[in-house]
């Protein structure tokens, strides 16, 4: 099987773009050219790539495989042409919500300066997405990604907030708990959120729910009234909001930070990012035990 890096980036491009002729556009060359180097790929490979029998092109199952894969050997090999060229390539690290909070500026401050190695950080609606597509290296997660093609360290743990308008009625109701937010309607991140309906017991969990995609959705959904969220209190430091505000919710459990990337890969400081990233939690963050 001879596959050539023509045939990945024709992949990648009509993948990304949905269609032969913005795909042609993107890669500069003919339409026909193009539509013959994708039926040389899946004559090559030996299946259907790309679905052209509807009126919108789609990617099979196999092609949806195929086209993320392609997006990281591209990205593999422009690193490596660049590193060879300038040097290491930065590691960089996505997230959706909030990196880590209030350690954020601590934990950029202090890589490059001990490890030499420019650090990128990245804000991605969909950071398992990002990683699948080698578009970054590593990403914050407030719950562990399910592929077993991506590896995790947890990092440490994080307390639970209540987000809500600020003129919500909860807001005078004092300590609160998750029994009191059950008749409420719950906003929740489709991609990489903090909390999901799994944190009630199966037999008392909220009814109603909003689905948004990002975190900038999520603030202006809870601000409007039109719902309240669960979240940690990163989220409160990275996003404070002029219409939102942030309570504790004691007695319920912790959010686990972990920080996840592919198995296959990897950045040649991933090991030592791990590292540096739980010293930094564990230097600034408080031991409650000497309170």
């Amino acid at each position: 099987m001879n596959i050539e890096l023509r045939h990945l980036r024709a992949l990648a491009a009509i993948g990304d773009e949905g269609s032969i002729t913005g795909a042609a556009a993107v890669l500069h060359v003919a339409q026909p050219a193009l539509s013959r180097t994708l039926g040389q790929l899946e004559e090559r490979i030996g299946t259907k790539l790309v679905d052209r029998s509807t009126r919108h092109l789609e990617l099979t199952a196999q092609g949806q495989l195929l086209w993320e894969r392609a997006h990281r050997i591209l990205q593999s090999v422009d690193e490596a042409v660049a590193e060879v060229q300038a040097g290491p390539a930065p590691l960089r690290v996505g997230f959706a919500w909030s990196a880590l909070g209030r350690h954020t500026v601590a934990l950029l401050r202090t890589w490059k300066d001990d490890t030499g190695t420019e650090l990128v950080v990245r804000r991605v609606d969909d950071p398992a997405l990002a990683l699948r597509k080698g578009e970054i290296d590593m990403a914050f997660f407030r719950a562990k990604p399910g592929p077993p093609s991506f590896e995790h360290a947890l990092l440490g743990h994080e307390n639970r907030m209540l987000a809500l308008a600020d003129d919500d009625p909860l807001n005078r109701k004092g300590a609160l708990s998750l029994d009191d937010l059950v008749s409420h309607r719950i906003a929740l991140c489709s991609n990489a959120g903090t909390a999901d309906l799994q944190l009630w017991p199966k037999s008392s969990r909220p009814e109603k729910t909003v689905v948004v995609a990002n975190v900038d959705e999520w603030l202006t959904t809870i601000a409007t009234g039109a719902a309240i969220g669960v979240t940690s209190d990163a989220t409160e430091y990275s996003h404070p909001h002029p219409g939102v505000t942030y309570l504790p919710l004691p007695n319920t459990s912790p959010v686990p930070v972990y920080l996840t990337w592919p198995r296959h890969n990897r950045h040649p400081m991933t090991d030592r990012f791990v590292v540096h990233a739980k010293q930094i939690l564990n230097e600034r963050t408080p031991d409650p035990a000497r309170k």
